[in-house]
């Protein structure tokens, strides 16, 4: 019997079988470039928006989560350089991702060279403008699939 989904990436969902993250850490910059001043402060203008990120982190253990093969999923995933729609569990949607980074530490192997214990960290970067974006890609992508 499979999990529930944590959290779905494009067509890669994350669960306690393929890649079951730890730790979500989400971050939020803004535009705020200042202009010198003579004798004064510099000031600053709201530019809007800027750069988002997701880190998602944990511990895989082949013998019970996933492993290698579901790395290799991502990996394929970011080759391809496309943003897909991340959605949460819950039925939160963040907006469309791109796999930034994936890191992976293995430790404590069998004899074969397989390792127990792989410790991951993924980035993913925000692509599009705002939700309101991503719910119109995401409908015009359902609609296509019903035709």
């Amino acid at each position: 019997m499979l999990g529930l989904p944590m959290m779905a990436l494009g067509l890669f969902v994350f669960m306690l079988e393929t890649v079951p993250y730890q730790q979500l850490q989400q971050q939020f910059k803004w535009r705020l470039p200042s202009n010198s001043r003579v004798g004064l402060r510099p000031t600053y203008q709201f530019l809007g928006p800027d750069e988002e990120t997701i880190t998602l982190s944990g511990v895989l253990l082949p013998e019970l989560t996933g492993g290698d093969t579901a790395l290799s999923l991502l990996k394929l995933m970011a080759d391809q350089g496309k943003s897909w729609p991340l959605l949460e569990g819950t039925g939160n949607i963040y907006g469309f991702y791109a796999v930034e980074s994936i890191d992976t530490t293995r430790t404590d192997f069998f004899s074969d060279g397989k390792a127990r214990r792989i410790d991951f960290t993924i980035t993913l970067k925000r692509t599009d403008s705002s939700l309101l974006d991503a719910l119109g890609a995401i409908t015009r992508g359902v609609l296509e699939l019903i035709k």
